[in-house]
């Protein structure tokens, strides 16, 4: 899905932001490798690879993010088992932005992008394990703390809901 943003605030202006699924295998490499720039080089979260079984599910969703035609963010999303009956549960997760890119706003149209797309498909709720730094982020963009926050990856993370309906 194709989803063309105009930015949100001033300070964006003549920034072209797009998102849309990756569509070839360079581009499924393309995201692999600003998460790795991301997660391993510059967080140092994951040893070696942030890759897991999800990144080779045919299911999952690998959104590139494209600041004036230029890859530069990712998020990742695909369907979990709920604990609710009958519930549709998405989760969108590996959400990176290059460094070079934060200043344009490129976060939030991922973001949206990613609802978006699990909503078009009848998911009821998606929900994300954000770092800590980012709560407020999430929340602005309509999403809800959910419990208490918790360590994964070595770092404090919450874990946040938004309603897809």
């Amino acid at each position: 899905m194709d989803v063309v943003l105009s930015p949100y605030s001033s300070d964006l202006t003549g920034h072209d932001l797009t998102c849309r699924s990756a569509e070839s295998v360079a581009e499924t490499a393309v995201h692999a490798a600003i998460r790795h720039a991301v997660f391993v080089e510059e967080q140092g979260l994951f040893d070696g690879t942030d890759r897991d079984g999800f990144d080779t599910d045919r299911t999952t969703e690998h959104v590139l993010g494209f600041a004036d035609c230029v890859p530069a963010g990712t998020v990742r999303l695909y369907r979990l088992p709920s604990d609710e009956p009958g519930e549709r549960l998405w989760k969108g997760d590996r959400l990176a932005v290059l460094p070079q890119y934060r200043h344009v706003g490129l976060g939030g149209p991922l973001v949206r992008d990613a609802v978006t797309t699990a909503g078009a498909v009848v998911g009821d709720r998606m929900i994300a394990f954000v770092q800590v730094a980012n709560v407020a982020f999430f929340r602005h963009l309509g999403w809800s703390r959910v419990g208490e926050p918790f360590t994964y990856v070595g770092e404090p993370h919450q874990q946040m809901s938004i309603d897809l309906t």
